[in-house]
């Protein structure tokens, strides 16, 4: 099931006319929590709203098909969105714009998934691109999340930056990743960036000089030939200000992990890509080997990049073998175990965010499901014929060691 994290509410009433957005907190009705201008209280029911206004709340959020009725004597700031939404709940972030009435969802408490979009910009063009980059003056994101941030529950484990090239405003975002040093010193932060800013020292000083404890760039190399890596992000000379970017940062002690989206182009050659990345770039912090999500420019350009991850497995075993013996940290995401020999069990993470993340029907007799990455439910998902059921206590597998069924179906 794809959660709706976009929206347009219902109604909305009380906001001042001097400021387009505002960014809200929800807050369940009975918090004692100190209360933010922000906050807003959480309610379901005629009786929660009732609730919430006896308790003095001067902001209400109220998820519900129904009407609410309220009292003539209201007149603070309210949002009323349709049940789909019900999974909001106490913690939670959002974006909410006065005169369209539209929201999204920036924050989920309860989530351990939880990633904010800094821009559409973008200097590459990948071809499996899940979010297509536009040519748009979108700054008043970056202004959105620094007035997001003092909202965060401080004992979030893990937040990720993604885009777009999240380094497109480069000095507006160190400031956003400067206060996150600040505000949440034990989240793990990921950047997601194509790197390529990194190759300038000046950025790579002032990315050290944030002094996060625990910040991660995550930075594409699709292959260890320029030009193919140069083809998939459709960007002449990527490749080498990419590589650049990540010697200067490891320079700098910072960390790094590696990136590789696995397709038609980048499959056929995992093998020497980890091989490549195991002799040249062993000093990384991670390599995630990814299955490609099929939204985006990815469906526009399916038949370019489908392959079958039956089709890779033996390669893709091979660079796990390569960059385990180097001592490199490495993960296989969005990759269910099925179709993935058994080899690489360990290294195979759930890894798909939980708003997008489903399984199919066979999944529901399969014992390796709780430990699974299952599927995405965006965009066009594509489906290898390797998909089945995992006995565990009878495992059965091929020449290759792919996982079969006991009963052999």
């Amino acid at each position: 099931m794809t959660l709706p994290l976009y929206g347009t509410a219902s109604h909305s009433a009380g906001f001042c006319s001097d400021k387009a957005r505002s960014v809200v907190r929800l807050r369940a009705v009975e918090s004692s929590a100190e209360r933010h201008a922000a906050d807003f209280a959480l309610a379901r029911t005629s009786v929660e709203v009732l609730r919430a206004i006896e308790a003095n709340w001067p902001s209400i959020f109220v998820v519900s098909d129904g009407s609410i009725d309220l009292p003539s004597t209201f007149d603070g700031r309210l949002v009323a969105v349709p049940l789909k939404y019900n999974y909001l709940g106490d913690g939670d972030v959002l974006g909410f714009d006065h005169s369209s009435k539209k929201f999204r969802t920036l924050f989920r408490r309860n989530s351990a998934h939880n990633s904010f979009l800094i821009t559409e910009r973008c200097n590459n063009y990948c071809l499996m691109c899940s979010q297509p980059p536009k040519d748009v003056d979108d700054r008043w994101i970056l202004s959105e999340i620094k007035e997001s941030l003092p909202l965060i529950d401080p004992a979030t484990r893990a937040l990720t930056f993604t885009g777009g090239e999240t380094l497109s405003d480069c000095e507006d975002f160190i400031a956003v990743l400067t206060e996150c040093r600040d505000r949440l010193p034990t989240t793990a932060i990921q950047v997601l960036t194509n790197g390529r800013a990194f190759a300038n020292s000046e950025i790579v000083d002032a990315w050290k000089a944030i002094g996060h404890p625990n910040l991660m760039a995550a930075i594409p190399v699709y292959a260890s030939v320029d030009h193919v890596h140069d083809h998939v992000v459709q960007a002449k000379g990527a490749f080498d200000e990419t590589v650049l970017g990540i010697l200067k940062l490891k320079d700098r002690g910072q960390r790094v992990e590696i990136r590789v989206v696995l397709h038609a182009l980048t499959a056929p050659i995992i093998e020497e890509t980890g091989r490549w990345i195991a002799r040249n770039l062993p000093f990384v912090d991670h390599v995630a080997l990814m299955g490609l999500e099929n939204t985006g420019f990815a469906i526009a350009n399916d038949a370019m990049l489908w392959m079958d991850p039956m089709d890779y497995s033996d390669g893709l075993a091979k660079a796990v073998d390569y960059l385990s013996a180097a001592g490199v940290n490495v993960s296989v995401y969005n990759l269910p175990k099925c179709v993935l020999p058994k080899s690489v069990w360990p290294h195979a993470v759930q890894s798909i965010s939980d708003w997008k993340n489903g399984f199919v029907d066979e999944c529901n007799r399969c014992d390796e499901k709780n430990n699974c990455s299952g599927f995405f439910t965006t965009g066009r998902p594509r489906f290898s014929r390797g998909v089945r059921a995992i006995s565990s206590p009878h495992h059965e597998f091929d020449s290759r060691g792919l996982a079969s069924t006991a009963s052999g179906e």
